[in-house]
């Protein structure tokens, strides 16, 4: 009998065939190679003969070539792997994953290489997927922090036209986190995998409850492999930040394994839900003020914060009031709703405009059938809640202990943007989130009066 996913080894996992699933899925992930532990990086020609690579586009940034760049290149050179190397050009403030990075990346690649290398965490990964699936050519890449969970998705989170959105592709065919190289990291990388992991509380939350309102597919294996791993490095979080290998260890192999369940689940629900749309939209409105953003996953964290709090508020409320949240659905404006959204996304409005004209999940039919459901299966939604999510209040300890921002007004984030953020999270995409279930509930504003930001 084939075991659960939760009880399978990382390799177990990856393994080419693919694995049966309870659900009658067959779960598969383009991950062929994967290794972790202290030198590891001298095993990177293994990885790369692996997946018969014999040239690698190595992909940098000056602050990822100071980390790992003299490793790779000593690994590379020594074995007689030949290699081009690309260091993206410094920018004022934080690299952004848009078209111009990518076009940079794209105008740079050697086309005699045969495989894409990303030398980095977050953002350089996400634009070596975009590039290697253009260009027709498998990725690897060699971990220079444990700070997001986007390693081994198959989905780049980027910037398009200005809009934060997931671009499905394929996820990196070898993974290679030396820890000698990962827990160098500074302080704030450290703690944004932390963040980006404590968020899995609300998706896994999240992805069931949208399973009962909204058709979403839903796999309790995949769910359950989620929250394994997520046990696992709270078991350890707190010598994350002392930098003890068996934390770094856990922290990355969960940010590995949460980019699978991705994979697996042909969906960011997962691994992503109301959390990262706060970190989505003050990503999107620092772009537009052309300033910086902290760290993904620091945002994250205080998104899970908020997020909480916010099922807190609806598992306060008893039952659904029925009557309440048709009349809030009879006194919806298109219009004011359109102004809102105007005012918060400015010259990117027209494509949030796009999403809501396919999606239709302003239109009252829609309201209604989901109202319907939600009632219907009110104990069973309450019953989730209190299942998947923890205290606040633990979070909120575990969060101070590793010396993590926690509220909005610690990164500086303004009241207005946090309420606007909580608003529109549920117009970025067809995607049903916890500002979603509070918005059909009509319960939306209320929430947004009440959110605590300090």
């Amino acid at each position: 009998m084939e075991k659960h996913l939760s009880q399978m080894t990382l390799q177990e996992l990856i393994r080419p065939e693919g694995i049966r699933c309870s659900c009658g899925k067959v779960h598969r992930c383009g991950l062929k190679w994967f290794k972790t532990g202290s030198g590891v990086i001298r095993e990177l020609p293994q990885a790369l003969a692996a997946i018969g690579a014999g040239r690698p586009f190595v992909v940098m940034d000056e602050n990822t070539r100071a980390a790992a760049g003299a490793q790779v290149a000593a690994a590379l050179d020594g074995a007689g792997i030949p290699h081009v190397d690309f260091v993206f050009p410094h920018t004022e403030g934080k690299m952004e994953p848009d078209e111009y990075a990518v076009g940079a990346l794209t105008m740079a690649l050697d086309p005699a290489c045969d495989v894409i290398l990303a030398v980095g965490s977050g953002v350089i990964n996400d634009c070596c997927k975009v590039a290697a699936h253009t260009a027709g050519k498998p990725s690897a890449v060699v971990c220079t922090a444990p700070s997001m969970d986007g390693y081994c998705s198959n989905s780049a989170s980027m910037i398009v036209n200005r809009v934060k959105t997931s671009l499905y592709n394929a996820c990196p065919q070898i993974i290679l986190g030396d820890t000698d190289i990962v827990k160098t990291a500074p302080d704030i990388m450290l703690q944004a995998g932390l963040g980006d992991m404590l968020a899995k509380y609300v998706s896994v939350c999240e992805w069931q409850i949208a399973h009962l309102v909204h058709g979403d597919p839903y796999c309790e294996e995949i769910a359950d492999m989620v929250r394994t791993c997520l046990q696992k490095i709270i078991d350890h979080a707190d010598g994350l930040m002392q930098r003890e290998d068996d934390a770094v260890n856990a922290v990355l192999e969960g940010l590995v394994i949460s980019g699978i369940s991705m994979a697996f689940a042909e969906i960011s629900r997962p691994a992503s839900g109301l959390e990262h749309y706060f970190s989505h939209v003050w990503e999107m409105l620092a772009l537009q003020r052309g300033q910086s953003s902290d760290l993904h996953g620091i945002q994250v964290g205080v998104g899970t914060q908020l997020t909480l709090w916010l099922y807190e508020h609806i598992l306060n409320i008893g039952r659904p009031d029925i009557a309440r949240a048709e009349q809030a659905m009879a006194a919806f404006s298109p219009e004011e709703w359109a102004a809102r959204v105007r005012r918060v996304f400015g010259a990117t409005a027209e494509p949030i405009f796009e999403i809501e004209r396919k999606a239709g999940k302003n239109l009252p039919e829609g309201h209604a059938e989901r109202l319907r459901l939600i009632a219907e299966n009110w104990p069973a939604i309450r019953g989730i809640i209190d299942r998947e999510l923890p205290p606040r209040e633990r979070i909120l300890s575990l969060m101070r202990r590793c010396h993590m921002p926690c509220t909005p007004a610690d990164l500086g984030i303004s009241r207005q943007d946090t309420v606007d953020a909580l608003y529109v999270s549920r117009d970025l995409r067809d995607k049903y989130l916890t500002s979603s279930l509070l918005w059909d509930l009509g319960l939306l504003d209320e929430a947004a009066d009440r959110l605590p930001c300090e």
